[in-house]
């Protein structure tokens, strides 16, 4: 029961950091990891943001190749 809920909240995790990588690849508007004063707080937030930044990319390039995906002209 314990293991589930923690991959449960790490699965979340991982979602809410690729939410955020999608917020910034599409708006430029990123989180300010220079605003955390702790150098080891730092660290681990920007290593979380790149597991997000990586999800991202592979979904994005699965989407890319992918027949199921066309791009909209706008």
């Amino acid at each position: 029961m314990a293991l589930g809920r923690l991959f449960h909240y790490a699965v979340d995790a991982v979602l809410v950091s690729t939410v955020l990588a999608g917020i910034r690849q599409s708006s430029g508007f990123g989180v300010q990891t220079s605003a955390i004063p702790d150098p080891t707080l730092r660290s681990l937030a920007e290593g979380y943001l790149g597991i997000g930044e990586r999800i991202f990319n592979m979904a994005q390039a699965s989407a890319i190749n992918s027949e199921y995906f066309r791009k909209e002209t706008r």
